[in-house]
């Protein structure tokens, strides 16, 4: 209950109670909750602190607002710790959901110059193109576009693509993944990416850039990725290194 006996802030009070509610499940992701209006007449709170709590619950993620519907249930991030190179479905199975991939499009294609720089091959050198949309839980989170480039590629082609490609390199290719350096950039959705998506043209992503090395440290992937902002996030672990210590490539992540 909200008191104005209670030492805390009306507002914190008013965020506490719609957090339990949230938390204890009564309140499901993608629900829309009840109006400033509906909560204020409810809660006995000016429509002032309805919005302040409402403000520090979206600023903690656990609502979103939609211009002109409404406020909801933000759905739980997916979350990508960039400490170890781990396979998209490695990441989604390690936290409760149900990895999947849809093949867009597999086949060899001549390297374009941005791609056969960090393939380290020649431009118009074939590559084994695989482009995929990545899905959790049966939901899209992400469309992935791997160029791939070693002896055989192309029998890549022939594989079963909707699992783990990490997994299927290993096992048919014996190419094991050992480093990795990525690039982020935020952006906005195009059309293309925004129906397979399923998200409005514009809305904001996540672009991912990443080259893979082999255990010869020979680049054998070139991934360009675009990934939902919404509901996904990246987390860091920064380790300080020694005075005078030589700079080291630190990205790693959820990979193919």
């Amino acid at each position: 209950m909200v008191s104005r006996n209670h030492p805390l802030p009306l507002y914190y009070q008013l965020m506490q109670e719609l957090r339990q509610h949230i938390e204890q499940g009564e309140w499901k992701p993608g629900d829309l909750i009840p109006s400033e209006r509906e909560l204020s007449e409810s809660y006995r709170v000016s429509r002032a602190t309805v919005r302040q709590a409402l403000a520090a619950l979206v600023d903690a993620e656990l609502l979103r607002r939609d211009q002109g519907r409404g406020t909801f249930v933000a759905k739980p991030k997916l979350r990508r710790q960039l400490t170890r190179l781990n396979s998209f479905t490695e990441d989604m199975r390690a936290r409760g959901k149900q990895p999947g991939a849809q093949v867009l499009s597999a086949e060899m294609v001549p390297a374009k110059p941005s791609v056969a720089e960090m393939l380290q091959v020649e431009t118009g050198q074939p590559v084994a193109m695989i482009e995929r949309l990545r899905l959790a839980d049966g939901e899209p989170v992400g469309i992935e576009c791997s160029y791939l480039h070693f002896a055989s590629c192309q029998m890549v082609l022939q594989e079963d693509l909707s699992g783990s490609l990490y997994r299927l390199l290993h096992e048919c290719f014996a190419l094991k993944p050992t480093r990795a350096q990525e690039e982020l950039q935020a952006g906005a959705c195009d059309a293309r990416s925004a129906q397979l998506l399923n998200i409005r043209r514009g809305s904001p992503v996540l672009r991912i850039r990443r080259r893979t090395f082999d255990q010869e440290c020979r680049p054998f992937e070139y991934v360009e990725s675009v990934y939902r902002a919404e509901g996904y996030s990246v987390s860091l672990v920064l380790i300080a290194e020694e005075p005078g210590a030589e700079p080291t490539d630190a990205a790693h992540g959820p990979a193919s």
